[in-house]
C-alpha cells in the first residue's frame, strides 16, 4: 500500500530552519522505515541525507524521531505504526547537521567523561575475573546500550541543559559502578554526585520508554543516586547493599 512520508529536510548551505518534504512510498509488511528512506533516496530524491549501518538494530546509527517517538529506523516496520502518514525527523535535542543527520560530538564527549571501560587496580588474574550471577545481574541490563542516543534525545532536561550528562552517559556510568570487577567506584560516584550528574534527573521515564533495547535507564540513574547516598552515609561499597 502507499504511505505518505513527511520528512524533515535541512540544507545548511541554503536553509535557515528545517522544512518538511512529502513523499509517497509503496510498502509491504516487511518494509522498515529505513527501507522506505532508501527507496526515497534511490528513486525520488537523491539528496536525502541520513545515517545507517548494520540494519539489525545493533549499531544505533539510525535513531530518529518517528511518529513522535524516538526509534531505530531499521527495526521500525512502517505498517506496524498503523498510520496513513509517517513523520520522520532528526533526534530532538541534537544539533542538526543535514536532514536527519545530527551532531554526535557532544553526546560522545559526555560519555568519554564517564571513562566507559573497566578500571581494575588488582593485577590481572591467571584466568578470567569471575562473577556470580547475582553480581552480573546488578549491571547486565545496562550492557545492552548501543549508543543510539534515543534516551538522551527523549530527555527534556537535556533539551534545556546542555551540561547535563544525560541518560546514556549515566547509564554507562552505572554499568561500571555496579560491576564488582571495577576499582574506580569512588571516582565514578563523584561524577554521579556532581552538579550535572544523576541528581539532575527528574525521573520522567522518557528515557526508559524510548530505549529500543529495553534498558531501564531511569532505574539505573536512581541506583546511582542510592549509591551516592550510601557513600555519604559511610558505606564504602554501595554494590554490597
Amino acid at each position: 500500500m502507499n504511505i505518505r512520508f513527511r520528512i524533515q529536510r535541512f540544507d545548511p548551505d541554503h536553509d535557515i530552519t528545517s522544512r518538511y518534504a512529502v513523499y509517497q512510498v509503496e510498502v509491504s509488511d516487511a518494509t522498515s522505515v529505513l527501507d522506505a528512506l532508501d527507496q526515497i533516496k534511490g528513486e525520488q530524491d537523491g539528496t536525502l541525507a541520513y545515517r545507517h549501518a548494520c540494519r539489525a538494530g545493533m549499531c544505533g546509527s539510525c535513531g530518529m524521531l518517528i511518529n513522535g517517538r524516538n526509534r531505530l529506523a531499521c527495526t521500525t516496520r512502517v505498517l506496524a505504526l498503523e498510520a496513513e502518514e509517517v513523520s520522520v525527523s532528526a533526534l530532538p535535542g541534537f544539533a542538526v547537521l543535514r536532514d536527519l543527520i545530527v551532531d554526535w560530538d557532544p553526546f560522545f564527549a559526555r560519555e568519554a567523561v564517564m571513562q566507559p571501560y573497566l578500571i581494575a587496580d588488582a593485577p590481572p588474574p591467571e584466568q578470567e575475573r569471575r562473577q556470580t550471577p547475582a553480581q552480573l545481574a546488578r549491571y547486565a541490563n545496562a550492557t545492552r546500550c548501543i549508543q543510539c542516543g534515543c534516551c538522551t534525545s527523549a530527555c527534556p532536561i537535556v533539551w534545556h541543559n546542555g551540561e547535563y550528562f544525560g541518560p546514556a552517559a549515566l547509564t554507562r556510568l552505572a554499568r561500571y559502578v555496579f560491576d564488582s570487577r571495577d576499582s574506580a567506584t569512588a571516582a565514578r560516584l563523584a561524577l554521579a554526585a556532581s552538579e550535572e550528574g544523576a541528581w539532575r534527573c527528574h525521573t520522567i521515564f522518557n528515557c526508559s520508554e524510548d530505549c529500543p533495547k529495553g534498558i531501564q535507564t531511569a532505574e539505573m540513574i536512581q541506583a546511582l543516586k542510592r549509591g551516592v547516598a550510601l557513600r555519604l552515609l559511610g558505606f564504602n561499597d554501595p554494590r554490597a547493599r
